[in-house]
């Protein structure tokens, strides 16, 4: 395995260590996470060695650019047929409509609130979630959530979707932030693999400009202000860490022309050429620098500077953006 290689990995691995480190420093140790981190240390430690980049059941390498991917995969399709390997290709599709057919409409107006966002997996399906859910036409409220499986594949994938069903399930009637983030985590905690985690972000915003977040070790939404750009911290564990766990919400009221935005790594842990992270420092930038912008355009403007900062490296992660405006106009421009 060539030296640079080796390098980008090892810087990988290291950005996911530096943030379980962080999410447990923030939120506490949980038997999950610490469990992770175990394996990101073991990941480490193979880097370089003969056996890191090679299917542990035939042998064969991983191409460079999945690797980069996922750099603790272990194991290929080696064993399925050409036949079974289209029909996976076919699957995947299937799944990815399925996916898609589960998403919100892209530009949503409810009462004096605007919603936009962007979607895009890094491979054929996405471990991200994203959808917004209403009371009808009177505009008196508004969940918005934003969510990331941990993990890649068709496990993730899995996991958004019935977080997707989850979601629309306990809200057929209004109930508290807080209250919906712990009973998704009960779910979560009780019905699904240990090995899989979710960062979610889930608000309410309602006809006053008044809006109450819950976050759940997700990346800090940020508060686009007049004034200037403002992140929200976490208030709990990720759903699936710890069954137990209460969660506490953060308040805030947005007047009009101002805007939520949340988003996943897929933006803030982008890498350049250079294997250098964008991070939230330069989103900042951007949302401040376009504060005053329509949902469409801000979304516009935050991707072409993560596109500029990447200079054609490949994206490795999944990618989602959400801008929730209250009041202001609703012009658009072409989107990317």
């Amino acid at each position: 395995m060539r030296a640079s290689l080796v390098s980008d990995l090892r810087g990988q691995l290291r950005r996911r260590r530096d943030a379980l480190t962080r999410t447990i420093s923030e939120v506490g140790e949980a038997g999950e996470l610490v469990r992770l981190l175990g394996e990101v240390d073991g990941a480490l430690e193979r880097v370089g060695t003969d056996g890191f980049g090679r299917c542990q059941m035939c042998g064969d390498p991983f191409d460079d650019d999945e690797l980069l991917a996922q750099p603790m995969k272990q194991y290929c399709l080696c064993r399925l047929t050409a036949q079974q390997k289209a029909e996976l290709e076919r699957d995947l599709d299937l799944a990815w409509r399925v996916q898609v057919s589960l998403l919100p409409n892209e530009i949503l107006s409810h009462g004096d609130w605007m919603v936009h966002y962007r979607y895009r997996p890094a491979g054929p399906i996405s471990g991200d979630y994203c959808d917004v859910v209403t009371n009808g036409a009177n505009g008196r409220w508004m969940y918005f959530l934003v969510g990331d499986v941990a993990g890649k594949g068709v496990a993730a994938a899995y996991m958004a979707a019935y977080l997707s069903a989850l979601v629309r399930t306990i809200l057929e009637t209004p109930i508290p932030v807080a209250d919906v983030v712990e009973k998704l985590n009960g779910y979560v905690s009780e019905r699904t693999p240990s090995t899989h985690f979710i960062t979610l972000i889930c608000g309410r915003a309602d006809a006053t400009g008044h809006v109450e977040i819950c976050n759940a070790g997700h990346c800090p939404p940020m508060v686009v202000r007049r004034a200037g750009v403002l992140p929200v911290d976490s208030t709990g564990f990720p759903l699936g860490v710890d069954h137990g766990d209460a969660y506490d919400t953060y308040s805030l009221d947005l007047a009009s022309g101002e805007s939520l935005v949340l988003y996943t790594d897929g933006i803030t842990e982008a890498l350049d050429s250079s294997q250098t992270t964008y991070g939230e420092n330069a989103l900042r930038r951007v949302l401040a620098a376009n504060r005053a912008a329509a949902p469409v355009n801000l979304a516009d403007a935050c991707l072409r500077d993560l596109q500029s900062f990447r200079n054609g490296a490949p994206r490795t992660d999944d990618l989602t953006l959400m801008v929730v405006r209250r009041g202001g106009s609703p012009e658009t421009s072409g989107t990317q």
